[in-house]
């Protein structure tokens, strides 16, 4: 890894380190054609763009891992309930009963 230096107020400063990335033929086409279609215009955008998509993965797993802690949590707390072929079977059957009583009521009523 080579690392380039800003001087600021007479101190070395690191700014940018440049790191070498071995791709597949694969990865290499995709980038080609990439560049070639006018979506990129470098390699080093491909990265960027790799780079963001990987970010933005471990973003929403780590929102998700969150979501499951606050799940768990509120179980733990009594919150909640557990989901079982029964309970669902029964929710099914209460929406089903909202529904069919929702038709009959718009049904009854004159337009």
């Amino acid at each position: 890894m080579t690392e380039r230096l800003r001087l600021t107020a007479g101190f070395a400063v690191p700014t940018l380190r440049a790191m070498e990335a071995q791709f597949t033929s694969d990865q290499e086409a995709l980038v080609r054609q990439a560049i070639e279609s006018g979506r990129l215009r470098r390699e080093e955008d491909a990265l960027k763009e790799a780079f963001s998509l990987c970010e933005e993965r471990e973003r929403s797993r780590a929102e998700i891992l969150a979501a499951v802690d606050e799940a768990e949590a509120s179980l733990s707390r009594g919150e909640g309930r557990i989901v079982t072929r029964e309970s669902m079977r029964e929710l099914a059957e209460q929406v089903k009963r909202r529904g069919r009583a929702r038709l009959a009521a718009e049904q009854q009523t004159p337009r």
